[in-house]
Order: structure tokens, then sequence, then C-alpha cells
């Protein structure tokens, strides 16, 4: 366990470095609030639409296929690194796993769902 002792040191000096930026910088740090430092803040420009503003729901519907085809794109590089071992049957289970995704993209692309207006 000696061995360790060296990571949680570095654990514990990172947190507390992170703890005493926070503290000075509250202690520190000016205290003064007013209108315009209390709005959200846009790349110093004036806000130009309300934050509070609906998003439509194919922005949600094209975020959340991202996520879905990002991860499972995932499981291919594991595959890759072990490709010589797994022979002809880790092939063929990759190509129908490659299948299935090919065929949910062709369903989503054919429902209207990657269509932005």
């Amino acid at each position: 366990m000696n061995q360790y002792i060296p990571v949680l040191l570095m654990f514990a000096a990172g947190a507390g470095v992170a703890v005493a930026m926070l503290g000075l910088s509250e202690l520190l740090g000016p205290k003064l609030k007013f209108r315009e430092k209390m709005e959200p803040f846009e790349c110093g420009e004036s806000q130009m639409v309300s934050p509070k503003r609906r998003f439509s729901v194919r922005f949600y519907l094209v975020a959340m296929m991202f996520i879905i085809f990002d991860i499972e794109a995932v499981f291919l590089f594991p595959w890759a690194v072990v490709f010589q071992p797994l022979g002809l049957f880790g092939f063929a289970e990759m190509m129908i796993f490659i299948f299935i995704l090919t065929v949910g993209l062709v369903y989503v692309w054919k429902k209207g769902a990657l269509e932005w207006e």
C-alpha cells in the first residue's frame, strides 16, 4: 500500500489548492453587486435572445442520435485492437453490429429526423 501514498498526496494537494483558491477568492474578491454584473454574460455582448427561449424538438433529436451513434462507434476501437485473435468469428460479429447500426441510421434518415429546418 506504500506505493499509493504519493498518489493520495497529489490528490490531497490538488484538492487543497482548489479549496484554497475558492476560499481566497471569496475572502479577497470584490463584493459589489449591480444590475449589469448580475446579467448572464454572453461574450461581452448584450443579450440577444431570452435564455428561456425554447429549442426545437429536432435539436434534441439530433443530439440524442449523435450521442447514440457516437457511443456505438466507440465499440469499434477495442475490436480493431484485438482483431487478429478474434479471427473470422470476430469479423462476422462486427459486420452484424455495423449492419444493425446501418439499418438504424437508414431508418432515422428515411423518417426525416436528420433534416434540419
